[in-house]
């Protein structure tokens, strides 16, 4: 691997390397074999705010050996306009690799041609691979290895977003069930999905068809960074979409619920649900760590 910039461009294959390492070095944590960061230096830049990227990247880098620098947009010159591409050079050039959060998924990309160094997508409008190789890890711990398979999988909310599309390249990948359900509105475009030609995604406005018989059930919140205007409307729209214990009765005996956090109770998940399944949703959280020193350690051996 040369990068991290989404699940599209991923492999089954490479997922599954990623998933073994993670689960890995989250048993050897404190204890490393190996510190493939040592000497490096691994810039974040972030345009957007985050607790646990960046709180997760910076200790992951930390812990094989490397040192975190975080370059906030606001802090640097990308914030007054230059173009990516001249960041990307300068720091291409003093840096070991680099972790972006942002909007467009096309600046992740545009930084990695011209830094030449490795790109980790920590988040862009476009997808969250991170998050998913996160949850990925998260299901195998509760469910056991590969156990996705054979699992119904539902997406709830703002299906057409970034989260929405990493869990489709999943599915894709893996093959398993994935059903997405929201607004007709918020529903994968006709063009992503015959990109995908993916028989196994499901999409539908009935939120109770795609949590029936679903091993796990995953939103997230409905206002995503940058989308602040557009509160009351989306509001109204994605309501009956809420994972609330109602709608959780169809659901497979044993399910879970994810949510890749912050959660906004009373709106996308109620307060109750939430706190019925915390513990899978902060392992969740944690596991961002891991999944994310999976790809860390991979990129720093693959371009050693």
């Amino acid at each position: 691997m040369k990068n991290l910039l989404s699940i599209k461009e991923l492999t089954g294959e490479q997922i599954r390397m990623l998933l073994d390492l993670g689960h890995r070095l989250k048993s050897e944590r404190g204890n490393h074999r190996e510190l493939p960061l040592t000497g490096q230096t691994w810039a974040l830049i972030f345009s957007k705010s985050s607790t646990r990227t960046r709180v997760s990247f910076e200790v992951g880098i930390s812990e094989l050996g490397g040192r975190p620098m975080f370059l906030s947009t606001r802090d640097i010159q990308l914030g007054r306009g230059e173009p990516i591409k001249d960041t990307a050079r300068v720091l291409g050039r003093m840096i070991h690799g680099a972790v972006i959060r942002t909007y467009g998924q096309e600046e992740v990309e545009e930084f990695a041609a011209y830094s030449k160094i490795p790109t980790i997508n920590a988040l862009t409008d476009l997808e969250h691979p991170c998050q998913i190789l996160a949850d990925l890890l998260t299901i195998e711990e509760k469910y056991g290895v590969g156990s996705w398979k054979e699992m119904k999988i539902s997406f709830l909310g703002d299906v057409d977003n970034n989260m929405g599309r990493s869990w489709m390249w999943a599915a894709k990948h893996l093959g398993f069930t994935l059903a997405l359900a929201g607004p007709e509105k918020a529903l994968p475009k006709a063009e992503t999905l015959a990109e995908l030609d993916c028989p196994n995604i499901i999409c539908t406005t009935d939120p109770a068809e795609a949590v029936r018989d679903c091993t796990v059930i995953n939103t997230d919140t409905w206002i995503s960074m940058g989308q602040e205007a557009e509160k009351g409307t989306k509001e109204a729209a994605f309501f009956p979409y809420q994972v609330n214990a109602e709608l959780l009765k169809t659901a497979a005996p044993g399910h879970s619920v994810f949510h890749c956090l912050p959660a906004y109770r009373g709106y996308e998940i109620t307060e109750e649900v939430l706190e019925a399944h915390a513990p899978v949703i902060f392992t969740e959280a944690e596991n961002r760590l891991h999944a994310q020193k999976a790809v860390l350690y991979t990129l720093a051996k693959d371009n050693a």
